[in-house]
């Protein structure tokens, strides 16, 4: 679809490939969320344990997040759009089948069968935006996927706190079945046919089962270092150190790797891909950390909380579009930093908070480090795949959503750490509504402090290391300045 004209608007068949790309986005984010609300009821129904119920989301992260590079140079052998539409059919099955699961075991496997084909859907969105949309068009593409996904992640507790209420936990996920079917059917229809990228290319099975363990053990052990069990974390850990030597010296020797390490080779590339990490990491910590803030320590109603919430994910959708419309103007690093330092303020303002603290001033702040978030990624992933040769960009998409993804789950996991070793072991030991709001308080001010600290350091890295990926209306993949 990119002409070499590259034109400034999208077409309709290229809107219509984009919705269908942003559509999937949103499937896998809504699920990715939508379960922790029903966790209770799930556990409650099969009278399990609330460690084994907690694997219906970890198990889904797990898997999404490890199989991501893999799904990604499926897609460059195999084509993009048989494996697309096939990841569309893995995730609805794996939907239904988790709606009519017998027992929470068969739940947890069936969410690991649907987070494969949320993986795959995760992983080719932004390389097909890239492979069939010009330069001129990408950013504001990706713009519109981006906001898709936060979309999807913002309204899961939402919708599945009313489809819980309204029907049965069974719900969330047999909801997916209309969706999933009108994916298919639309992609089917508007995803253009074309040649796989490396058709003789290999796929690295023993690499991406190392990175499975890398990935999962690194994942499992950050969870299990909280709640006085630092040997256990710290062994698991270990594994994960071990099964990434492994991997590197698989990828280093394999003709057919499943990540080109050489791509690090490239400071700038590096430098944003970790961006995408840490600003992913933040959103995280601070979604995880505001209800606590809104329940516990102001007493506010749940549902009131969860749509103050929603400031955050507001910001990000207003301002993912008009961020990515820009970078295909005027380049992609001056909206990057520009969003990472909208970001840091919001976190700085977010630390400031006390138990008096107008609530107009939390749905602020809330909605600047969704605002940064927003003006930085779809800058952030044009500027990724606009770096990178066509060849390579189903390996760069599937590490662009890797390293969203795990940002995610990573910053769950070190903001619980960074809390418990604020208020000692008592964190771990007893439920936060039991603390003294004072003593939340000053955990929550030193993850929000610590967050901005850590983006201060990423914008100066963008500052003086990144290089801008400016479009050239006559060159479809665009001019790297």
């Amino acid at each position: 679809m990119a002409g070499t004209d590259s034109p400034s608007r999208m077409s309709r068949d290229e809107l219509l490939l984009v919705l269908v790309i942003s559509l999937g986005s949103f499937m896998a984010g809504l699920d990715a969320t939508i379960v922790n609300i029903a966790l209770p009821g799930i556990a409650a129904f099969f009278q399990a344990p609330t460690v084994l119920a907690a694997w219906v989301l970890n198990g889904y992260l797990v898997v999404m997040v490890s199989l991501l590079l893999f799904s990604a140079r499926v897609g460059d052998v195999r084509g993009y759009r048989p494996v697309f539409l096939a990841g569309f059919l893995v995730f609805t099955t794996g939907s239904v089948l988790c709606g009519l699961a017998p027992s929470i075991e068969y739940l947890i496997a069936f969410r690991m069968v649907q987070a494969i084909g949320g993986a795959i859907i995760s992983a080719l969105g932004a390389v097909m935006v890239s492979r069939h949309l010009g330069a001129g068009v990408r950013g504001s593409a990706l713009g519109l996927v981006a906001m898709f996904a936060m979309l999807g992640i913002a309204l899961g507790p939402v919708i599945g706190g009313y489809l819980v209420s309204l029907l049965s936990w069974r719900s969330i996920f047999l909801v997916n079945l209309p969706v999933g079917l009108a994916g298919i059917l639309f992609g089917a229809a508007y995803i253009p046919r074309d040649r796989p990228a490396t058709p003789r290319g290999r796929m690295d099975l023993p690499g991406a089962v190392l990175l499975f363990f890398t990935l999962g053990s690194l994942v499992i052990g950050l969870n299990t270092l909280q709640g006085g069990r630092e040997l256990r974390g710290a062994a698991v850990l270990l594994v994960s150190l071990l099964a990434l030597g492994l991997f590197v010296g698989r990828e280093r020797k394999t003709p057919s790797p499943l990540l080109e390490l050489s791509l690090f080779s490239d400071r700038s590339f590096t430098v944003q891909n970790v961006a995408v990490l840490a600003l992913q990491g933040v959103v995280a910590g601070v979604m995880l950390l505001l209800p606590f803030y809104l329940e516990v320590v102001r007493a506010i109603p749940t549902g009131t909380s969860g749509a103050l919430l929603l400031a955050l994910p507001v910001g990000n959708i207003l301002s993912a579009p008009i961020a990515g419309r820009f970078s295909d103007t005027i380049g992609t690093k001056r909206p990057i930093l520009a969003g990472l330092l909208t970001t840091v303020i919001g976190l700085l303002l977010l630390g400031m908070l006390t138990p008096e603290s107008p609530i107009a001033g939390v749905v602020l702040y809330l909605f600047l480090v969704g605002a940064g978030t927003g003006m930085s990624f779809a800058p952030l992933n044009s500027a990724v795949m606009g770096e990178v040769p066509g060849e390579a960009r189903g390996a760069a998409s599937g590490l662009l959503r890797t390293m969203a993804n795990l940002g995610s789950t990573l910053g769950v996991s070190l903001t619980m750490l960074i809390a418990t070793a604020a208020l000692g072991p008592k964190l771990a030991e007893v439920t936060a509504h039991l603390l003294p709001p004072s003593e939340l308080m000053g955990a929550f001010r030193t993850v929000f402090l610590c967050g901005a600290a850590v983006l201060i350091l990423v914008l100066v890295l963008v500052w003086t290391a990144a290089r801008d990926v400016v479009p050239d209306p006559s060159v479809p993949d665009g001019t790297i300045v």
